[in-house]
């Protein structure tokens, strides 16, 4: 076992995208991810260890540096939809989440991992959300209760954002 924080991200509107043009949108979306994701991940020392389709999942082992990591992957992809048609963009939807994994071979397992992905689901990948973490608005996830949450119960997060610090 071991307490990394874990990023979840899909791309929204991935099989509209895929049903206009297969190839583009795959070519793409490798790009992508070979351009932005992968040296984000490599600059916040992070690890890829699962890719499905369009989504990925990548491990922190600070969880400053996966949250750094996702407003960084949200304005570059933004940036990189730049000149595209609209119905083109690929837009991701993130998820962050620090909690216990298991560890088996290169692969991480359990609530630690399940949260971050129900977490992604419930975010939401509109122009106006890319706005607020482009202004630099911090999104704090927190519940009432103080037991630990499981990824059965992950909707009853609440999601706030941060004002920011006033300066003297």
């Amino acid at each position: 076992r071991r307490l990394p924080a874990v990023l979840a991200a899909d791309v929204v509107g991935y099989s509209r995208l895929m049903a206009v043009d297969e190839a583009d949108t795959l070519a793409v979306l490798k790009s992508r991810r070979k351009q932005v994701l992968e040296p984000l991940v490599s600059k916040y020392q992070g690890r890829i260890f699962k890719v499905t389709g369009d989504g990925v999942l990548a491990e922190f082992g600070s969880a400053v540096n996966a949250v750094q990591c996702a407003v960084d992957l949200q304005q570059r992809m933004a940036s990189a939809n730049d000149g595209l048609a609209g119905d083109r963009h690929i837009v991701l939807r993130v998820g962050v989440n620090l909690g216990d994994v298991m560890v088996e071979a290169s692969d991480l397992y359990g609530d630690g991992v399940n949260i971050a992905a129900r977490l992604e689901g419930m975010a939401e990948g509109t122009r106006a959300n890319r706005a607020r973490v482009h202004g630099s608005r911090p999104c704090v996830l927190s519940r009432a209760e103080s037991r630990t949450p499981t990824s059965n119960d992950s909707r009853r997060y609440a999601a706030r954002w941060l004002r920011r610090a006033s300066s003297g």
